[in-house]
């Protein structure tokens, strides 16, 4: 990844919770994100006492290149939104103003975390399909907006390799959401469910209170048997 690629976009705990179900009984397991990027959630469930690690190519990145592309970037976005607004349900964030300022806000608490998480190795440099973890470091590994909404650039075999190394390192896999970028179920996903099957894991999908992006609100539970 060059620094000219990335385009910040983070999303908070609040959203996190409603994307993934996050619940209480979730405080109490050590949790890994692939993917975070430069979301808050993090910083906020450290805040809270609560053992999280997360991974993303952009931390490769120091804390004022990341603020470069923030800069460059919001704009761009911002009118991106403006443009395909129909692709969007503006239902609990009401406008593209108010999205601007939620993604600022959480990209904000991120840097605010950022050199003080990548010193403590909250924040790892780390991409999929492979982890430098150790069998069944994690009780909860997620990934937000990466796996199936991308499946125009990563392949049917990128999705399988990149889901047994998360069951690999943990115990159970949330991925959100199952769309991708042009709002239709990912053409990866049946055939992924089906090797899954094979192999023994259970899952489950379910309809969550989180929509965003159309269509976008449902989340894949993965189990290990």
């Amino acid at each position: 990844m060059k620094l000219e690629d990335v385009v910040p976009w983070g999303r908070n705990l609040s959203e996190y919770r409603e994307m993934f179900l996050y619940s209480d009984a979730d405080n109490k397991k050590k949790i890994l994100g692939c993917g975070d990027g430069p979301a808050s959630v993090n910083s906020e469930l450290t805040k809270m006492g609560i053992d999280i690690t997360s991974i993303d190519p952009i931390y490769q990145f120091n804390k004022s290149e990341i603020v470069q592309r923030v800069d460059l970037t919001a704009s761009v976005v911002g009118e991106q939104l403006r443009k395909n607004q129909n692709d969007f349900v503006w239902k609990s964030i009401k406008s593209v103003d108010l999205l601007i300022e939620i993604r600022l806000s959480a990209m904000s608490g991120f840097l605010e975390d950022y050199e003080k998480g990548k010193r403590e190795k909250r924040y790892l440099h780390q991409e999929l399909p492979k982890l430098e973890f150790k069998d069944d470091s994690f009780d909860l590994v997620w990934s937000s907006h990466f796996l199936f909404l991308y499946s125009e650039y990563f392949d049917e075999e990128f999705h399988k390799n990149a889901i047994l190394e998360m069951l690999r390192v943990a115990k159970e896999v949330r991925i959100f959401p199952l769309l991708d970028l042009k709002n239709k179920i990912s053409p990866h996903l049946n055939p992924t469910l089906k090797f899954l099957g094979k192999l023994g894991f259970t899952y489950e999908i379910i309809q969550t209170e989180y929509e965003f992006q159309k269509g976008a609100n449902k989340i894949l539970i993965i189990q290990k048997f």
